[in-house]
């Protein structure tokens, strides 16, 4: 599972996935924390985010090696996981800067 096309794909999609998961996690911390209503937004969001930011973790990884991303690249991509929804300006940048084009992936590994 290689394909240059599809791996971008899984990579848009986990990196979409991660930053709402962390939006549901803030939005049940704030629930829990400010409102002090409930924890069912935490116990639910928690784990859901908490696979999805490895999953990202992952992702990144096997597309930074695939698309032959330099260091910067792939540190940053990393990093991106870490604020609230900077995940999705990760691979808007990627996108917009060619590093997520299958042509780019073919032609370093050819």
């Amino acid at each position: 599972m290689n394909d240059p096309s599809l791996v971008a794909k899984v990579f848009r999609a986990v990196a979409i996935a991660e930053a709402l998961s962390w939006t549901g996690l803030l939005i049940g911390m704030f629930v829990k924390w400010v409102l002090a209503t409930t924890e069912v937004g935490v116990q639910v969001m928690g784990p859901i985010h908490g696979a999805l930011f490895i999953a990202y973790v992952l992702v990144t990884l096997w597309t930074a090696r695939l698309f032959r991303w330099d260091l910067r690249t792939t540190v940053i991509g990393l990093l991106a996981s870490i604020p609230p929804l900077t995940t999705i300006w990760f691979e808007r940048h990627t996108g917009s800067t060619g590093r997520l084009d299958p042509a780019r992936a073919r032609a370093v590994a050819g």
